[in-house]
């Protein structure tokens, strides 16, 4: 029902920001489950129809990323943010790369995480509504955007973390056009990228070493000095 409450999961071990959290989003008008380990968060998600889930990294057990990779080859509209107490590149690529849609760091300030989960709503909503037709090809290969399949020309696939797919995707809808690196960061975690966050590079060279004949010389995703990216190659709809 396009009118219903948006019901909403947080997935904590700290009792005191699940109360947090749950008294703030239950104020903006959605409904909020607890749940303080994997095993409460599936029993909920059974039961419930939740749309976006915001998933503690640090939680005894499986920890969040684990879950996140779980719940994403699951479902590819649901919306998962992790919220984790460790702030460098790296936890911010591991994050993105088990799935999960943006990646928040405590502290954090409860509006700005609001905000998030809205940007995260309307890009789970856009994936959902998304016309059956979305293939590609370029090169050798065949991207098909919807089911995150591609696949050469003799039917091989190749899998994609969901980085790569984002940033594939970018580049793909885009393709012959010069894509910044901030572009390409807000297709991946919906926020500004900063000049010292290696997130896009990182994800690039990943790309090139499973799309191009020579990654060290490529030719489908190249590099614009001071500008971005862009893949060259003329794209067509399959």
């Amino acid at each position: 029902m396009e009118n219903s409450p948006i019901k909403l999961l947080v997935v904590d071990d700290d009792p005191i920001t699940c109360k947090r959290l749950e008294a703030y989003f239950m104020a903006e008008g959605y409904v909020v489950f607890l749940a303080h380990n994997g095993q409460e968060m599936w029993k909920v998600l059974n039961q419930q129809d939740i749309a976006v889930l915001l998933l503690d990294v640090g939680l005894p057990g499986k920890d969040g990323l684990e879950l996140a990779r779980e719940l994403r080859a699951r479902d590819d509209v649901l919306g998962i943010i992790l919220v984790s107490g460790r702030d460098d590149d790296v936890d911010k690529i591991v994050g993105l790369e088990s799935g999960a849609d943006d990646y928040v760091t405590k502290p954090f300030n409860a509006r700005e995480l609001l905000a998030r989960v809205k940007i995260v709503l309307r890009g789970a909503r856009r994936q959902a509504h998304r016309h059956v037709h979305q293939g590609v090809s370029f090169g050798r290969w065949k991207f098909d955007i919807n089911h995150r399949r591609l696949s050469d020309q003799q039917g091989q696939q190749e899998v994609l973390t969901r980085g790569e797919l984002e940033v594939l995707a970018a580049l793909a809808t885009h393709a012959g056009e010069v894509l910044s690196r901030e572009r390409l960061m807000q297709n991946v975690s919906h926020r500004s990228w900063d000049p010292s966050d290696r997130t896009i590079d990182v994800l690039i060279s990943r790309l090139r070493d499973k799309l191009e004949e020579d990654p060290k010389k490529p030719r489908l995703i190249v590099t614009v000095r001071s500008e971005g990216y862009v893949l060259m190659n003329e794209v067509s709809a399959t």
